[in-house]
């Protein structure tokens, strides 16, 4: 049985990580790949427990960053390690990048700390591809606000937003044979399809 493929989507507040997550999820069952779509922080009772934790409180950066490492070592664990050795594919709202641009780049936590913690807590399953999407922060924050209630992270300054798009595109610069940059500032269907592209390029092709 050949491994799946792991799949992450990154990028700022109100970028439509979600959205294309699903949208995704579903052209790959259409092609005959069983898909898990899940989410971080989340994907486990206890994944989901910290998502609580840390949206309705305010840890200091390498609180918040052991935080979301806990979880997401119980994520890959039980959920995304199983899923890829039976051949399924797992998409997942947000994963390592999230760490590394919240709470390394805007969070002041040092890289090889991250790194430290990826070693013991990601590794060796880390994504074979990320999609970034780049989003103005304007719009981002335009569309979160419309959702209703904001998170603390959606209610932080129009700056904070601006460095979090930037720490974004850094990842997807110093990574670009796993991430792709991709221009979330359009209808959803004409976003999922170059997901859709680059997916086809990357992965469908050595999958067969």
């Amino acid at each position: 049985m050949k491994r799946g493929k792991f799949i992450t989507f990154e990028g700022g507040e109100g970028a439509g990580k979600s959205t294309q997550a699903g949208l995704l999820a579903e052209r790959l069952r259409v092609a005959g790949l069983g898909t898990v779509v899940t989410r971080e922080p989340g994907g486990t009772p206890l994944g989901e427990a910290v998502r609580s934790l840390v949206l309705d409180t305010r840890p200091v950066p390498v609180t918040e960053l052991l935080l979301f490492a806990a979880a997401r070592a119980e994520h890959v664990a039980e959920v995304i390690r199983p899923a890829l050795a039976h051949g399924t594919w797992v998409v997942c709202d947000r994963f390592i990048d999230s760490s590394r641009v919240y709470q390394g780049a805007l969070g002041g936590v040092p890289r090889d700390l991250i790194d430290a913690i990826e070693a013991g807590s990601v590794a060796p399953t880390f994504p074979d591809l990320t999609i970034v999407l780049d989003l103005p922060p304007e719009t981002g924050l335009q569309r979160t606000a419309s959702r209703g209630a904001l998170s603390r992270f959606d209610a932080e300054s129009a700056s904070y937003h601006r460095q979090l798009q930037e720490g974004f595109r850094t990842v997807a610069r110093a990574e670009p044979e796993r991430c792709l940059l991709i221009d979330a500032d359009r209808a959803p269907g004409e976003i999922a399809d170059d997901v859709w592209r680059a997916v086809e390029t990357r992965l469908l092709a050595e999958a067969r």
